[in-house]
């Protein structure tokens, strides 16, 4: 139950996140849906809500760095997200009840694994960070005349590389197939040290939106 406006008026909103574990978290924010990690299914899930009559649409969970001064756990609440070369502006009011604080845009339905890719992308687009949900969220926002932001937490660092298995191990279902790690780790097992630094990093992510969300929550939502 919430017990400030501010909460009362994000619970009409929709959330749409890429895992099970950062839907946990959503769910006592507002109305949310799993995409299952890719931008089809981010857009599925966006319309869902839509079809369920939210007043707003915001992309949650964790984010890839590209700006190296963002540590593990930074949370992210960016003025647009940028995909394509189009450019969606989100919506100031919403941003600022999330915490606001970034005045530098996303890059949205993108994976970066690599160190190169990461310091291309930075170089091209001033994007402090990347995800592969919210430049879906904010297509269907657009198309139906909706406010949407976002709050995304970063787990992966602009200094190091996704380590292979991180790429295969989401379902459809926003869950991590343990075979499939298992599978990547076995043909590649040099990955493990990379493995393990990327999974505590993600958990200091889930910590900070968590904290965050508890933030929003009691009506204090001020940057972290």
């Amino acid at each position: 139950m919430f017990e400030n406006k501010e909460a009362k008026k994000l619970h009409s909103l929709g959330v749409v996140t890429g895992l099970a574990a950062e839907a946990r978290i959503a769910r006592t924010l507002a109305l949310v849906e799993v995409g299952g990690g890719l931008p089809a299914g981010a857009e599925a899930a966006a319309e869902r809500l839509v079809a369920r009559g939210v007043t707003g649409l915001i992309s949650f969970g964790l984010a890839g760095a590209l700006d190296p001064a963002l540590a593990a756990g930074a949370v992210v609440v960016p003025v647009a997200v940028v995909e394509g070369g189009v450019r969606f502006a989100v919506d100031p009011a919403l941003a600022e009840r999330l915490g606001g604080g970034f005045g530098v845009p996303l890059a949205g339905s993108a994976v970066l694994a690599t160190l190169a890719d990461k310091r291309a992308a930075f170089a091209a687009s001033g994007a402090l960070a990347v995800d592969l949900e919210s430049g879906a969220v904010a297509r269907v926002a657009a198309r139906h005349g909706l406010p949407f932001a976002v709050l995304r937490a970063v787990c992966d660092p602009a200094g190091r590389a996704l380590p292979p298995a991180a790429l295969a191990a989401l379902d459809s279902q926003g869950g991590i197939g343990a075979w499939r790690v298992l599978g990547s780790v076995l043909a590649h097992p040099g990955q493990i040290p990379a493995l393990l630094a990327l999974a505590g990093d993600a958990g200091r992510a889930r910590r900070a939106l968590l904290a965050r969300v508890r933030r929003i929550g009691s009506g204090s939502s001020g940057g972290s």
